[in-house]
């Protein structure tokens, strides 16, 4: 197999505001693998918090080309790259997909490098990629949250009312403002704004265990479902010791990176937020959705801005998911790619071989 790759710059519609930073766009790579006339996609975004920049991704991918030449086809390589990937610690890929002498991969590009194999695999066979991963029935299709970042009630209440007007029924806010007064009169605008829609709550890990014991009452109080970690990560024991006695559901993200988080967490809080660039890809967020299956830990599917090309594997599982917040794409001010919805609140798999996936270039000039 042969493969190559591409940088290109998101920039959002607009600057969207959390806890702990501001952010106006993000940079993705894109790998493309081709073996039999057939092409695979995947993309890497750029993450601070991960510490991945553009340049690390790209010679991260580079290294992972020549891995990828080894194999005859998409099929062994996936296979490998799961055997190798089974017990994964944060941070880790697993020694199945390096070599001697080779670094493990960062998560983010494992899942790059599975999503282009996947993509190809699904084309070369005739059959999307939830087919491959053995579910059955219509395409996946789920109603995904749609985001809105630290901003003034007023702000807050007018993207409330079009979100809710173009069809979504679940709105996450972001939390975690100097003052936490800010963020309830954000909720009670937004709350007054959209009263039938569920009200999903993020902190982004900005509050002491203090803060979030005498805010969480107040948040339940304004029908917000559940919140998204709302203590600093490093100390999950404290975050599964508030989930004992919160009014609210507690979704573990910043401390539940892979599979052992989950294994330490499962049973113990309400949800775990599986990101497909965090865990490692769709085979390790299928191994903890497995793990957490009966324990009264919901799935919930999440990811980080990127284009469609990077939203598409996670929304291949969004049927197995409690909480499905896939929206990174409708953050972009130009999304590349096109193929999994979502404008009208709800995302779409496709029926179509692999991903399902298309560059509105090549879309354009096909048409």
């Amino acid at each position: 197999m042969k493969a190559r790759q591409r940088t290109v710059r998101l920039e959002l519609t607009e600057p969207l505001r959390i806890s702990r930073s501001t952010m106006t766009a993000r940079e993705a790579v894109w790998l493309t693998v081709e073996h039999e006339g057939q092409q695979g996609h995947g993309e890497a975004v750029t993450s601070v918090y991960y510490g991945l920049d553009a340049r690390t991704l790209e010679r991260l991918l580079h290294a992972k080309a020549r891995w990828l030449a080894r194999f005859p086809g998409p099929e062994s390589a996936l296979e490998a790259l799961w055997a190798g990937a089974g017990e994964a610690g944060p941070g880790e890929a697993g020694a199945g997909e390096t070599g001697p002498g080779e670094a493990a991969a960062p998560p983010a590009v494992t899942a790059a490098v599975e999503s282009a194999l996947l993509d190809l695999a699904g084309k070369l066979a005739g059959a999307p990629v939830h087919r491959l991963l053995g579910a059955r029935g219509a395409p996946p299709r789920a109603a995904t949250a749609r985001t809105i970042g630290i901003t003034s009630p007023g702000r807050a209440e007018a993207q409330a009312v079009r979100l809710v007007r173009d069809g979504f029924s679940v709105l996450k806010l972001k939390a975690g403002a100097p003052d936490p007064a800010h963020d309830l009169a954000r909720v009670r605008a937004v709350r007054a704004a959209a009263p039938r829609a569920r009200l999903l709550l993020d902190p982004n890990g900005a509050w002491s265990v203090r803060e979030a014991r005498r805010l969480l009452p107040l948040f339940a109080e304004l029908g917000v479902e559940a919140v998204e970690q709302p203590l600093v990560p490093g100390d999950p024991e404290a975050l599964a010791k508030l989930a004992e006695r919160s009014p609210l559901p507690v979704i573990a993200d910043e401390d539940a990176v892979g599979l052992e988080d989950a294994r330490r967490l499962a049973g113990r809080v309400q949800g775990i937020n599986v990101k497909l660039a965090k865990c490692g890809g769709v085979g390790a967020a299928l191994r903890i959705a497995e793990l957490i299956e009966g324990t009264g830990t919901g799935l919930m599917l999440g990811c980080l801005t990127a284009s469609t090309l990077g939203i598409a594997p996670a929304v291949h599982l969004a049927n197995r998911a409690r909480w499905v917040d896939l929206d990174g794409h409708l953050l972009l001010a130009d999304d590349p790619w096109t193929g999994i919805g979502g404008a009208d609140g709800t995302v779409r798999a496709s029926p179509n071989p692999g991903l399902g996936v298309v560059e509105r270039g090549a879309e354009e000039a096909r048409a």
